[in-house]
């Protein structure tokens, strides 16, 4: 009988130690928040991964109060914490007063003491988006303008610079590589939304951290990290289904996570597939696709397309895989592998398919081969302090892409196939050391090598009979870079911190030209090139709320394989050819940020940004062998090549506003203007620069509640007219509508969507949405696919 009573006592007591463990959740998506502080005067605690935390320490008459940057500070009696079943539910904050940022120095910073202007999508925002791709996820930051020459695809435009002149990291791993173009790419399409745990966006210049290419901006994924369990083993999963009508999407996608004390693993997996892209069905009937070509016997068959809003050979479908190892055998070592995996389905080059040569569509057949992107990356990071360092990464990865490129033109016989590989290994070292209360050092090492191989054939399609080509690249290049950087933090008092930093870079390229096809008048290319990149920053923080960034820094891109190397048609009639010749182009900036904070309830920013290029790389008319032009792919076309203008030029200014207007409505708002010119080495003159954006932005009303938020939105885009088309744009008809006198424009544009999101349970939510409400036709600047009428998108994501 006395053990009886003592296994009821001891169950009565663990009973009692349980119930006292709180669950806290956000109130919209039932999840748990890590992280929770709950204190009161004389005890506190933080809650776990899972939301949670024992208050058995605090006394049943206490107050608790529960504080998280990003989400509304309460206050919570005991007793009414035991009424609700040891359940706390918090509500979103509209202003994040300590979030967190790590790609200003590839450590953990406060996003208010960084004077970088950077733009964040968190965790919740990427489900809220219920993005197609990577680039639509892009889209919805502030700041970020998206082109797509087809449907799959995505170029992202900040600050006036694209392509080769913004850099994508995955991990803290670069992702562009030696063969990333000065035209349009989709290359950011390779990484899996649903696998990213967060992004953030780095506005002007980050070469003092990140090297070449970081001129206009650095785009930072972090993507799913393995959980780790804080006793027994944990298992998690998530899926996702989803649909919309504007392209008859279908996606999957499925992840677990098996977590131990020293172990775990995360698997991911998404698999989408996207018939062809209706457009809308008002406005601009010059976007519809009238007609489009199919192969009937052994010709070629220009058809009526039965509807002139369906964009013909425009899908595709796409393939992403992640898998995640981490090993944490104690608290100062932690061990990642991460393999990545994308593979896309051909992909048509809309663009190109809807040009016409007289009444005639130029060609039967464009389109991108399987792009494959992978990746395999370690990552070992030490938190044990010694006299070198407090922390330290080390990141050594290897990348593996290919892509290809295939056309015919109409009522031709053969197919013209070129194809590329590029291999890269690199390998960083990062460190962090606080010198003192005030004082922070954050330094590194940065290895990266780039072997391409370029290789293109023609075949016939009716034998199969394959003849070599010109390839686009030389055969068997490579680009090799080292780089070292050290950046210097200094708080001067509790209002007031300086940020300083340089990098050197020492690049090197190597290429033998194949005079085969083309009578080169060189035969090889071995270049040196050297950079120092220098930053510097003051952040003021005042105590009535008002925030002060000023800014400068600089930023550069060294000549890559496809600058040096290339040979290609880069519109209808032009065609590019290599120049050995070019020098780094070389960027000054700067920038002003005032924001001010009205009762944790109101945000408003505001920014100025100047950008300088020097010796800018830009596409000019060029004499090749002393012709200005020759003969490609059976057409004459006239010799350019890219050259180092004089300089180039953007200025713009940005304007954000958060605001809790009411109880559970929230009111946001942004706003971007850029304006960009380059100058013509040879007339002095300033010609519009081909990838500044229009003005745009957008502007959302959300309704919060428990388990439902609701956001009304417009988005919006401005004219750019005629004359304030870069050239390169004007040569381009096909993708632009046309203005009274004839010539081609890019017209404004607005849309209104409607989202909403309802949590069914803890497992179970329910994601629905209606974009372009008004069904509009029109067409993103310089994009060749138009825009998605009226799109009805469902989803159901379950989370265990």
């Amino acid at each position: 009988m006395k053990n009886i009573y003592c296994l009821i006592l001891i169950l009565l007591s663990s009973n009692f130690l349980f119930s006292q463990t709180v669950t806290v959740l956000d109130e919209s998506n039932l999840q748990g928040i890590e992280n929770v502080y709950i204190y009161n005067s004389s005890q506190s605690t933080l809650t776990n991964k899972s939301g949670k935390a024992n208050i058995g320490q605090f006394a049943k008459n206490d107050t608790l109060i529960f504080q998280h940057p990003s989400f509304k500070t309460i206050a919570r009696s005991y007793e009414s914490i035991v009424n609700s079943n040891f359940v706390v539910r918090l509500s979103e904050s509209v202003i994040d007063i300590n979030e967190i940022v790590i790609s200003a120095n590839r450590w953990e910073q406060k996003k208010n003491e960084v004077p970088n202007q950077i733009s964040t999508i968190s965790a919740k925002e990427i489900t809220n988006s219920n993005a197609q791709t990577t680039a639509d996820l892009l889209g919805t930051a502030n700041g970020v303008y998206i082109q797509k020459s087809q449907l799959g695809g995505g170029s992202p435009m900040i600050r006036g610079f694209a392509t080769n002149r913004v850099l994508i990291v995955i991990d803290g791993v670069r992702m562009n590589n030696a063969i990333y173009r000065s035209g349009n790419l989709q290359n950011v399409i390779s990484l899996d939304a649903n696998a990213t745990a967060n992004a953030e966006i780095i506005m002007g210049p980050g070469s003092v951290i990140y090297g070449s290419d970081a001129i206009g901006g650095v785009m930072d994924f972090h993507t799913l990290s393995p959980t780790l369990s804080d006793s027994s083993m944990i298992f998690k999963a998530g899926a996702m289904a989803r649909y919309s009508t504007a392209n008859k999407e279908n996606t999957g996608h499925f992840r677990f996570n098996i977590g131990g004390k020293k172990w775990s693993f995360l698997s991911s997996a998404t698999y989408s597939s996207f018939d062809d892209l209706r457009m809308g069905s008002n406005e601009h009937d010059e976007y519809t696709r009238s007609h489009y070509v199919t192969r009937t016997g052994n010709a070629d068959t220009m058809l009526v397309n039965p509807d002139k809003n369906i964009q013909k050979k425009s899908g595709y479908n796409q393939l992403n895989l992640m898998e995640k190892l981490r090993f944490q055998p104690n608290q100062n070592l932690d061990i990642n592998y991460a393999f990545h995996y994308s593979k896309l389905s051909d992909v048509p080059r809309y663009d190109r398919l809807i040009e016409y040569s007289a009444d005639i569509l130029k060609y039967a057949e464009w389109y991108y081969g399987p792009q494959e992107w992978m990746m395999h990356a370690l990552k070992i990071e030490i938190k044990r302090p010694t006299e070198l360092f407090d922390g330290a990464k080390i990141t050594a990865a290897y990348q593996d892409y290919k892509e290809s490129r295939h056309n015919r033109k109409f009522n031709k016989e053969n197919f013209r196939e070129q194809f590329e590989k590029v291999k890269v290994a690199s390998i960083t070292f990062d460190f962090d050391k606080s010198l003192n209360d005030n004082n922070s050092l954050f330094y590194g090492l940065e290895g990266v090598y780039n072997l391409v191989n370029s290789d293109a054939h023609q075949k016939s399609i009716a034998t199969g009979a394959t003849t070599a080509d010109a390839s686009r690249y030389p055969d068997g290049s490579d680009y090799q870079s080292v780089a070292a950087y050290l950046n210097f933090k200094h708080k001067i008092n509790e209002q007031l911190s300086l940020t300083s930093g340089l990098r050197y870079n020492q690049i090197w390229l190597n290429a033998d030209f194949d005079t085969t096809f083309y009578k080169f008048p060189f035969k090889k290319e071995n270049t040196t090139n050297g950079a120092l990149n220098g930053s510097l920053g003051l952040v003021f923080n005042s105590p009535k709320q008002w925030q002060f960034k000023l800014n400068g820094s600089t930023g550069f891109r060294s000549p890559n394989i496809d600058d040096i190397g290339k040979v290609f048609d880069s519109e209808p009639g032009n065609v590019v050819v290599p120049n050995p010749e070019l020098k780094p182009e070389y960027a000054w900036n700067a920038d002003f940020w005032i924001a001010k904070t009205i009762n944790q309830s109101i945000q408003l920013e505001a920014g100025l940004f100047y950008t300088l290029l020097n010796n800018a790389m830009v596409r000019r008319d060029f004499l090749f062998n002393g012709q200005d032009s020759i003969m490609y792919d059976g057409e004459l076309s006239k010799v350019q090549a890219l050259s180092n203008a004089s300089k180039a030029y953007v200025y713009g200014f940005q304007v954000i506003i958060n605001a809790e207007i009411f109880k559970k409505f929230v009111f946001q708002s942004n706003l971007t203007y850029t304006k960009g010119e380059e100058q013509d080495e040879t007339s002095g003159e300033y010609v519009p620069l081909r990838h500044a954006s229009p003005l745009f932005g957008s502007t959302h009303l959300i309704y919060r509640a428990k388990k439902i938020s609701i956001d009304l939105y417009a988005n919006y885009n401005g004219e750019i007219s005629n004359k304030n088309l870069a050239p390169s744009e004007q040569a381009k008809p096909d993708i632009y509508a046309t203005d009274s006198k004839g010539n081609p424009y890019s017209p404004a544009w607005y849309t209104f969507n409607l989202k909403a999101i309802y949590q069914l349970n803890h497992y179970l939510q329910v994601n629905a949405g209606l974009e372009n409400l008004m069904d509009l036709r029109y067409r993103p600047y310089s994009s060749g696919i138009v825009a998605p009428g009226r799109n009805f998108i469902f989803s159901l994501r379950m989370t265990i």
